[in-house]
């Protein structure tokens, strides 16, 4: 038994006959009535007698008739659940980003999903990049903004921008936060620091930039959250490197700074799992937000 032959049941019984049904599905009589008598065979019972010139559903065809329109429902339910059809999919959405990103950079183009998709439901987590990966990977997120280089062959990448990340220090005389200082590497050797985790993909971008420099720094403390670490450079606990973004706005007791010579960025992407069978939703709001966030002259990497 299979759905098409109760597709083809049904189809009888809707129709009174067997070639008013053929008609309806674009089948001949005689293949309507092998796919009937095959169904009979397999639940050993009769489902129609003829009456005359006509057929007549038996007490079993109208029990069966029950069960496969309830089958069938659920087949429709099953195969809209998993339309891969961005103006179909229905299931929730789980998109990450990095908080920094997040808050300077994704408002504009969350709305333009928002409004793409306002039947979905999109749920935003915020989370360092190395768990966003891994939520990616076990497929509790749909779409990350991640920070790179971040390697795993199990994921694809679609580049958005660069993002500069700058020195901050407390200012050392009034004034200087107006301007960004330029410091030589030797100047950073043995002050004190406060870096994100090591643990981080963020902390790994900077201690390999110092590394190829020769500056070993001495971080002092360590912290998640970026704002906390402006507030300890405000008071001055020591020099700290974070996204540009996250500096913007009037400084009054911290100056910003870039090592002489060296040019220290991150390169923001789009993050998604390689899939013989890509979600279309994930593919469709990825594009969008790239064309949001990418500079024209940049285009598509696989």
């Amino acid at each position: 038994m299979d759905v098409r032959q109760l597709e083809l049941f049904l189809a009888v019984m809707e129709s009174s006959g067997v070639t008013r049904a053929a008609e309806k599905v674009f089948l001949s009589p005689g293949a309507v009535s092998v796919q009937i008598h095959s169904l009979a065979e397999e639940l050993k019972t009769e489902l129609f007698v003829r009456s005359g010139k006509r057929i007549v559903p038996t007490p079993q065809a109208f029990r069966l008739a029950e069960h496969a329109r309830g089958v069938l429902a659920k087949m429709r339910a099953i195969q809209q659940e998993f339309a891969n059809d961005p103006a179909k999919d229905e299931r929730p959405f789980h998109f990450a980003s990095g908080a920094t990103t997040l808050i300077h950079r994704l408002g504009g183009p969350l709305r333009l999903v928002r409004k793409r998709y306002p039947r979905t439901e999109i749920t935003v987590t915020v989370a360092p990049t190395e768990e966003m990966v891994a939520g990616v990977l076990d497929r509790r997120f749909d779409l990350a903004l991640i920070s790179l280089p971040f390697p795993d062959e199990n994921l694809r990448i679609l580049p958005l921008f660069e993002e500069e990340l700058l020195g901050l220090r407390h200012a050392p005389v009034p004034g200087a936060a107006n301007a960004i200082a330029s410091l030589a590497p030797s100047a950073l050797q043995g002050v004190p620091f406060l870096l994100y985790p090591k643990r981080s993909n963020m902390r790994s971008i900077i201690d390999r930039f110092f590394a190829e420099l020769g500056v070993d720094l001495r971080v002092v403390m360590e912290a998640d959250d970026t704002e906390v670490i402006k507030r300890l450079v405000e008071s001055g606990f020591g020099y700290s490197i974070l996204p540009r973004y996250a500096l913007r706005g009037p400084h009054r007791s911290v100056q910003t700074f870039r090592v002489a010579g060296h040019r220290l960025v991150r390169n923001q992407a789009l993050a998604m799992p390689k899939s013989e069978h890509p979600r279309a939703l994930t593919e469709s709001i990825a594009k969008l937000l790239q064309a949001a966030l990418t500079p024209a002259e940049q285009g598509l990497r696989p």
